[in-house]
């Protein structure tokens, strides 16, 4: 562990070293949310708006359930931070938000038994609330079926290897991220309604999630159990893993005032900028920037923003400049590699970010939305 850490500091030292490829400034100007970060994020989302939406059926061409999901939450995030209202019409419209406008909608169909996109579609609902709310509209709708839905998960968790969430209905797989989804929810679920439940879940799926051994001695979570055994199965560690749990701990902390929590998710913070990024840039273990090379599948494509994001809701819910200061660089230098290398002539982002594409980036729905979150999160905590 001492050795980790050591090689985190020397990573973090020479962040300033490298950064000078992007443009980092040698000073680090504080400000609340900085324009011309933003501007670039609107660009991003006007783009994946008139390319990818379909408002025939709200759906994103190209797109799934909880990649949408997740899009909708960016953009409501990004309108929240400009106190713009360019996208003010997508919830309504979306094939999500005319499920949660209808108080009869059968959310266990959509769903279809996935218990981690049912996670990611509160979130959703959730930010696009807060929406509403800031413009003086109503929002019940939204928060009712967030409600029904929070509520299917959490009568999927039983004591198979010793307590959380199933991945599914089928009851195949524990995995992390459903359960860092289960953290993240409950413990805002609290901070929300001050729903004691939500924090009894909160609390009992951060003990279980701490002894279930998916974070391994780097440091970073790998994606879930054998059954067989209830060990760690070795699969990759996804950068969204790395984030999810950050911004979970964090809302917990938010919740009970444990700062244990907030260095317990700077250890997996710490090692995803360690271990899985190039050039200080994150990189998927399939993102490869030349042609022919290893190929990020539908879901892998989204996961960096999703990184971002939720080191975004960590910072909200730390609610400390030091920690601020710390990672700022870093959002930074995502939000820049997106525009530098990553952004299309068309305003499209690919899915690579750590180099200049040669051929291997892949442009979709998903990438566009991971680019689309690495500048709203930068535009906050980042430089200017």
């Amino acid at each position: 562990m001492l050795l980790f850490q050591l090689g985190v500091a020397v990573a973090l030292g020479l962040l300033s070293l490298v950064l000078t490829v992007v443009g980092y400034p040698a000073q680090l100007e504080k400000r609340q949310q900085c324009q011309a970060t933003l501007n670039n994020a609107l660009t991003v989302a006007r783009r994946l708006q008139s390319h990818y939406f379909n408002t025939g059926n709200g759906q994103y061409t190209g797109g799934s359930l909880w990649t949408d999901a997740n899009t909708l939450e960016d953009l409501h995030n990004l309108m929240l931070a400009t106190g713009t209202d360019d996208f003010a019409t997508v919830a309504d419209i979306s094939y999500i938000g005319k499920a949660a406008l209808n108080s009869n909608t059968n959310w266990q169909s959509i769903l279809a038994g996935s218990n981690d996109d049912a996670g990611w579609i509160v979130l959703a609902l959730w930010k696009i609330s807060d929406y509403k709310a800031s413009r003086g509209l109503s929002n019940d709708a939204y928060l009712n079926s967030a409600s029904k839905i929070y509520n299917i998960i959490a009568a999927q968790w039983d004591n198979t290897c010793g307590g959380g969430v199933w991945w599914s209905t089928a009851h195949t797989y524990k995995n992390a991220v459903t359960n860092e989804l289960f953290l993240l929810l409950s413990a805002s679920g609290y901070l929300r309604f001050r729903n004691q439940a939500y924090l009894d879940n909160a609390k009992k799926t951060w003990n279980w999630l701490s002894s279930s051994g998916m974070r391994n001695a780097d440091g970073l979570w790998n994606d879930g159990l054998n059954l067989n055994d209830c060990r760690n199965n070795g699969q990759t560690t996804w950068t969204y893993n790395q984030g999810v749990i950050a911004s979970g701990l964090a809302a917990l902390y938010a919740a009970t005032g444990d700062a244990s929590l907030l260095t317990q998710a700077e250890v997996t913070l710490d090692a995803t900028i360690a271990r899985l990024s190039t050039n200080f840039i994150l990189r998927e273990s399939c993102d490869n920037a030349v042609k022919g090379g290893p190929v990020c599948n539908q879901d892998q494509q989204i996961f960096k923003g999703i990184w971002t994001k939720h080191l975004q809701f960590y910072l909200d819910n730390a609610n400390d400049p030091a920690r601020n200061a710390k990672y700022a660089p870093f959002l930074w230098s995502q939000s820049s590699a997106v525009f530098h290398y990553g952004t299309s002539a068309s305003n499209d982002v690919g899915s690579v970010w750590y180099a200049p594409d040669q051929g291997g980036s892949i442009f979709t729905p998903k990438t566009s939305a991971s680019g689309l979150a690495a500048h709203v999160a930068a535009a906050k905590y980042g430089a200017c």
